[in-house]
């Protein structure tokens, strides 16, 4: 398997992502956008595309964000869902895979950082990638915005504060609104790139600040993660 990541900042790391990478004995290959790092020419050098966060959104421009090309990315990730490749985008990957497939993004109704739980819909509760998760789990969050849903996308997960933190659009694309790949090494990068602005939400109901950020345990989520990306990568396996 080879797993090829696309990421938008540094502070936007893989995370537990490449823990799981390294412990299946996988190949991960990176297009580093912010070093300015080429996207793929085509689908056929990965099966598994990670399309990961970023403080950009889908309407973002060259103009506005000179290593972000939302069109290029867009672009080769249908060419990934044409090609049957497996696709997982988190947050701003998320919102990515749905304008690839032609649902328009938009804003979340509540910002959430820190950790806090999402519930599984009754499609979440059918879907067997998801029998490990339980009815609620306790997760990672660092967004203002969400995906949008095409005709066929099935909402898997909901938040208090946001109506879609899990998406499966094809039983091998989904969209994770939610960060279930943080860890406290990526949290402390985070933190590091976002402290002054943490400090004027202080009256936003789904926002952490710093001290609790750090104090929080990632690891169940990262394992609940692991085995959803297990089951993926057998379907995909499966054909």
């Amino acid at each position: 398997m080879n797993v090829h990541f696309l990421v938008h900042e540094s502070y936007e790391a893989p995370g537990a992502f490449e823990g799981w990478v390294t412990a299946r004995g996988y190949q991960a290959t990176y297009s580093r956008v912010y070093l300015n790092e080429a996207l793929p020419a085509d689908a056929g050098s990965f099966d598994l595309l990670v399309v990961l966060g970023g403080p950009q959104d889908p309407a973002t421009t060259p103009a506005q964000c000179a290593h972000f090309d939302a069109a290029a990315e867009c672009q080769l990730i249908h060419t990934a869902i044409l090609s049957r490749r497996a696709v997982v985008g988190v947050c701003l990957g998320s919102q990515l895979i749905g304008e690839a497939l032609g649902a328009a993004f938009d804003h979340s109704p509540e910002k959430e950082i820190g950790k806090f739980a999402i519930s599984l819909t009754a499609e979440g509760l059918a879907n067997p990638k998801f029998s490990h998760f339980g009815s609620t789990l306790d997760v990672g969050h660092w967004h203002n915005d969400m995906p949008g849903l095409t005709p066929d996308a099935k909402v898997i997960a909901h938040s208090e504060g946001c109506p879609r933190q899990i998406v499966e659009y094809t039983p091998l694309v989904y969209g994770f609104q939610c960060h279930m790949e943080l860890t406290r090494d990526v949290v402390e990068l985070l933190i590091q790139a976002s402290e002054a602005q943490l400090r004027t939400l202080t009256d936003h109901r789904f926002v952490q600040q710093p001290a609790e950020l750090r104090d929080n345990d990632y690891a169940e989520m990262n394992q609940k993660l692991f085995v959803f990306l297990d089951k993926l990568v057998a379907d995909y396996q499966a054909g």
